[in-house]
């Protein structure tokens, strides 16, 4: 086929290969993302376009590439990057990846519950340190993980997923998500109640103008004293002015963030002086197999868009009607 196409970076190889024995791609070899300038200049006049969530795809980007764009498709499950009514009022489908990063996303929450409740980084750099000199009764006490409750926010497949592997720690379950209906034990509460009895809180709602912020100050304040706070849905949710707030006064116990706003969070953020929060680099669906799956999904919603059918997983199925 004839059709050009831009892809904003190298993709893991199963969507990679499945491209290229259709199509001849421009690819954007760089480790960084394309700047906005070369954005629109490699994206000029395509027919597709495949990105990741480090671009932003804004009706101003698609009206520069041309009326003859017929698809955009990232490789991640948030379209928060995109303007998805702008492409829907063009007629442009936009095709995301979910499902196939559940499961490593709900793998994540639950690594950084349980670092940051046994304190492992903090232990880890006490230990290279040369501070270790002996085992004490009170050396960094962390907080228990089994038998506590846990109270997830939003209850869509990832919060799901962390609700099933709960049970084995035989942690209580508790959720907010009035969209939702109850699976795995979990209970359905009001936010007051998720905050003021649990012990652990996970984040896991889509970034909306609704959500922006939804993790303030005031959300904080209801938590509980003992309680761990962890991030693995997109850093926008969080303030993180108010979470540092919070952590530094010691208002909650620990935080465990695997996004943060903007990402990469600068070296001079505050929060990186504090041993209760742990940053890791947005690697909620960093295992092997999820990213070549998510590619492979990728590559296919362009390859259907590019030729007229229907995208696999389309977040705006109103573009066919």
């Amino acid at each position: 086929m004839d059709s050009k196409i831009f892809i904003t970076r190298i993709i893991p190889d199963p969507g990679l290969v499945l491209i290229r024995e259709h199509f001849l791609p421009d690819i954007w070899t760089s480790d960084l993302p394309p700047s906005r300038g070369e954005l629109i200049a490699h994206s000029h006049g395509v027919d597709g376009l495949l990105c990741l969530l480090t671009e932003k795809i804004d009706g101003e980007l698609m009206d520069s590439i041309g009326s003859q764009l017929k698809v955009i498709s990232s490789m991640s499950v948030g379209v928060d990057h995109i303007d998805v009514a702008a492409a829907t009022a063009r007629g442009i489908p936009v095709g995301n990846t979910p499902g196939v990063l559940t499961d490593a996303t709900a793998d994540q929450a639950l690594a950084l519950m349980l670092s940051a409740a046994r304190r492992i980084p903090e232990a880890e750099r006490f230990l290279r340190a040369g501070k270790w000199v002996t085992w004490q009764p009170s050396l960094l006490l962390g907080a228990d993980f089994t038998g506590s409750t846990l109270g997830i926010v939003g209850f869509g497949r990832i919060g799901q997923a962390v609700a099933r592997r709960a049970q084995g720690f035989d942690l209580r379950v508790i959720y907010h998500d009035p969209s939702a209906q109850p699976v795995y034990g979990a209970q359905p509460v009001d936010m007051d109640t998720l905050l003021g009895e649990s012990d652990f809180v996970s984040i896991h709602v889509p970034l909306t103008e609704k959500t922006r912020h939804l993790v303030n100050s005031e959300f904080l304040a209801k938590m509980k004293s003992n309680a761990v706070l962890v991030n693995t849905a997109r850093g926008g949710v969080l303030d993180q002015t108010g979470l540092y707030q919070a952590l530094k006064c010691n208002r909650i116990f620990a935080a465990a963030l695997d996004v943060t706003d903007p990402e990469p969070l600068p070296m001079d953020s505050p929060l990186l002086e504090l041993e209760n929060c742990i940053i890791v680099p947005h690697l909620g669906s960093a295992s092997k197999k999820t990213r070549d799956l998510m590619s492979l999904l990728a590559a296919q919603n362009l390859i259907s868009g590019l030729k007229g059918e229907r995208l696999p997983h389309c977040v705006n199925p109103e573009v066919y009607r």
